[in-house]
Order: C-alpha cells, then structure tokens, then sequence
C-alpha cells in the first residue's frame, strides 16, 4: 500500500503513527512521551505532562476523547479512566 505522507516529517501535530496501551503506575514514567492520549472509557485521569512540576487532576473525561497532551506520567493512583492508548 503506498503511503503519500512517508517523506514528510513527524511533529507533534501532525496525525499519530503508532498507539500502544498504557497501565498507569504511580512512580513508572511512560517509555516515551506520547503526542496525546485516547480515553476508551471515560472517568479521571491523574497524570503530569513532559514539562510539568506537579501531577494534574482530569475529571470528568468522557469515553473516546482525544487528549493533545504530551503526559511523562500517568498514575494509578486517582484514575479511574480505563482502555488509554498512548499516540506516537
């Protein structure tokens, strides 16, 4: 299958290549930063972006959002939201 977009070059914005599921865990880091998350189903999601100083709280997030946020951390702890996928 040809793939008109195989010379262009990967940045944040452009649409992800690859998805991998994530398992929160409370002092593991993600193995790489992500472009953004998919939430297969909704709830809270505590979690601390790339350059971030402190864990921040997401409530709320319904299933099938689209998060365009480049998260380092995704902890057990105070996500109750389920079926993540991280986007590269």
């Amino acid at each position: 299958m040809a793939d008109a977009f195989s010379a262009a070059a990967d940045q944040v914005s452009a649409p992800a290549r690859r998805a991998l599921a994530v398992t929160p865990h409370d002092s593991n880091p993600l193995t790489d930063i992500p472009k953004a998350l998919f939430i297969g189903t909704g709830g809270s999601i505590t979690m601390r972006g790339v350059d971030g100083a402190a864990d921040q709280f997401w409530k709320n997030v319904p299933s099938g959002a689209l998060l365009p946020f480049r998260a380092q951390f995704i902890r057990a702890t105070g996500t109750s939201a389920a079926d993540i996928l991280a986007l590269y």
